[in-house]
């Protein structure tokens, strides 16, 4: 059953737990409901050498008692040009409005790191995704608007946001 409210804080990965957390927890609901690919494996196995060190964050929500709850990522192309990632939340903490947290708070930090435009893709399967990113103010886009050509096959939905 989910929990009507869990207080969390949200913060870049800072410990070698974050980083084990921010692994496990995108290996479980991709594995769940996809496949892991040769690309998840290869951001999940190095977020601070593939994610952090060219540009972008990992944030990792943690609860009370310091558990991680949920994560997400920020992969930066160059020129102001961000990717929404591996969002996901513990199975235990669904509900609770943790990943529209971290959607907000991916959205402030994608304007701190100078930030003009932020890009994802997700999934028809995934409809409260789609219906956060929707209500966080994402709006669908086509594939020509993406900047990279070779994109996850699991997103069918394409979505940005400006951040200027």
């Amino acid at each position: 059953m989910p929990h009507p409210h869990i207080d969390v804080s949200i913060a870049s990965l800072a410990t070698p737990t974050d980083l084990t957390a921010f692994r496990e927890i995108n290996e479980d609901w991709i594995s769940r409901l996809f496949t892991l690919t040769d690309e998840d494996r290869r951001l999940l196995a190095d977020p601070i050498g593939q994610i952090v060190r060219p540009g972008g964050d990992v944030l990792i929500a943690h609860d009370a008692s310091g558990e991680a709850v949920g994560c997400v990522a920020l992969v930066s192309y160059g020129d102001g040009i961000f990717e929404l990632a591996k969002m996901g939340v513990t199975p235990s903490a669904q509900g609770a409005g943790i990943g529209r947290r971290l959607i907000d708070a991916a959205i402030r930090r994608g304007t701190e790191l100078g930030g003009r435009r932020l890009f994802l893709g997700t999934s028809t399967r995934l409809e409260a995704a789609v219906h956060l990113y929707e209500a966080a103010g994402f709006h669908r886009i086509t594939r020509d608007r993406l900047p990279v050509a070779d994109y996850y096959a699991r997103a069918d939905i394409l979505m940005e946001i400006s951040l200027e």
